[in-house]
């Protein structure tokens, strides 16, 4: 139990508000259970969510001290009582998630509870399948990712033998990632590789695209292939054979054929049918040349996501 003595600046403020300040990881529903349970009281009695709260109230409050923590985005996770998780593939070691548009992978600069994350860590306590407290360091983690507002498959471990194998293979380009894109134009060729080197201005967050080596750029490749095209629009699929920063977005743009959408890159603005750019991560291939150890099962298993909602509403025939 946890005792707050309530201040002049927190006078007039209702007891639910109250409490989600002071318990800032405590989940919004378990908030309001363990009010209605009188886990929550003021001045030793039993109060209703929307009681005024007046300068020198005691609140005692009886729940777990971790929903008291600073929010990092190690224990972001806490703050999310049910888990939104759209599990593509599953075992034991690693999990494959489809993340929508719009969601972060991990927190931004500032802190953000609902990253991707944040869910499946959520998920796996929930399931069992993970114990903060019985582990010393680890704790599930992502082994790739993708733009806030693409959608599309991210790699999770769940075993710190799993983190080190999958950041090993994508290092070594031994796991082979396809997004599906809906470009401006028409792409000639219809089919090839975009080359060049980007530079990250990270004060900007965005990358600049160079066709020859300089001091802190790296090199991309981008494999395409046009798969439609219709009402000025191409569908193309992308394989990645490097993996930097914005990389695909910024070649294409640099190549005369912006993602719709992408209002960083190219001219459009996110629309309500169409809220980031139309680019999804929708195939992974384990592609192993090399001992994976645990993860040696995985080699040349491949996972996919139906079409994207843009693809059908762009390109339907």
């Amino acid at each position: 139990m946890k005792e707050f003595t309530v201040n002049a600046n927190d006078s007039g403020q209702r007891l639910d508000r109250f409490v989600g300040k002071v318990a800032p990881l405590l989940p919004e529903a378990l908030l309001q259970k363990y009010i209605r349970l009188k886990r929550v009281r003021v001045n030793g009695r039993h109060a209703k969510r929307d009681l005024r709260l007046i300068a020198g109230d005691a609140v005692q409050i009886y729940i777990s001290d971790e929903f008291f923590q600073r929010p990092t985005e190690e224990n972001s996770w806490l703050k999310i009582n049910t888990p939104r998780l759209n599990v593509v593939y599953e075992d034991e070691n690693i999990l494959l998630a489809d993340k929508p548009a719009g969601v972060l992978c991990h927190a931004g600069d500032g802190w953000e509870y609902n990253t991707l994350i944040a869910n499946i860590k959520a998920y796996l306590f929930k399931n069992g399948q993970w114990d903060p407290g019985a582990e010393n360091s680890f704790s599930p983690a992502l082994a790739n990712r993708i733009d806030r507002n693409t959608q599309g498959i991210v790699i999770a471990a769940k075993t710190a033998p799993a983190l080190r194998v999958l950041d090993e293979k994508i290092k070594n380009r031994e796991i082979d990632k396809f997004y599906l894109a809906a470009v401006h134009g028409k792409m000639d060729p219809p089919e090839g590789e975009l080359t060049g080197f980007l530079f990250k201005d990270a004060v900007k967050n965005r990358v600049y695209v160079r066709q020859r080596p300089e001091p802190g750029a790296l090199k991309a490749v981008t494999r395409y292939k046009t798969l439609r095209v219709k009402n000025g629009l191409s569908l193309l699929e992308c394989e990645l054979l490097t993996g930097r920063t914005h990389q695909i977005r910024a070649q294409l743009a640099a190549a005369g054929h912006p993602l719709l959408g992408d209002g960083k890159y190219g001219t459009d603005k996110a629309t309500a049918d169409l809220p980031g750019q139309a680019l999804c991560s929708y195939k992974l291939r384990f592609s192993f040349k090399t001992d994976a150890g645990p993860l040696n099962y995985l080699n040349k298993r491949e996972f996919s996501l139906p079409e994207p909602e843009f693809v059908e509403k762009l390109f339907a025939e």
